[in-house]
């Protein structure tokens, strides 16, 4: 039975390695990624299946790609709804209720130290606070909403203020 999975495995893999290279080449980033193998690999191995294979490993092992994202570095992009705030995540994420109830009414204190925490000049805060209670059903989409969708939300709100 072992014999079986070995030889599964390698005829997998040699499969793999009979893929079209001009299919290959043209997803390089998609299947590969981006990060330190990405950078590594990319000139030599758009065509090769074994570079790509090389620079994924190289981007698993070293866990570099989420590195790469959160700093916009390694050839990847930084996501546009990114939050570096950790006090935002942080506030957002042990204020739900409260946060909710004072989008919901358009004031409150919350709401006040989520504006400060998110440097919205004080001078746009009632627009920003009527947006976010016009979209509070967005924003708040159900009772179980996670607090990262809650922070996309209001941020995607806050970029069009």
């Amino acid at each position: 039975m072992k014999r079986l999975v070995g030889f599964g495995s390698a005829l997998l893999l040699a499969g793999a390695f009979m893929l079209p290279s001009s299919a290959v080449a043209q997803s390089y980033d998609t299947y590969v990624g981006c990060g330190l193998g990405n950078m590594l690999f990319k000139e030599i191995g758009q065509d090769k299946t074994l570079f790509q294979i090389l620079a994924v490993t190289t981007n698993g092992f070293f866990f570099n790609q989420t590195f790469g994202i959160t700093s916009g570095t390694l050839g990847c992009a930084q996501p546009s709804m990114f939050v570096e705030n950790e006090k935002v995540l942080r506030f957002v994420a042990d204020n739900m209720d409260t946060l909710a109830q004072d989008i919901a009414a358009g004031n409150g204190e919350a709401l006040s130290t989520l504006a400060e925490l998110m440097e919205i000049p004080a001078e746009q805060r009632p627009v920003f606070f009527s947006k976010l209670q016009e979209n509070f059903n967005g924003i708040y989409s159900s009772s179980a909403v996670e607090s990262a969708d809650v922070i996309e939300g209001i941020y995607k709100i806050a970029s069009n203020s």
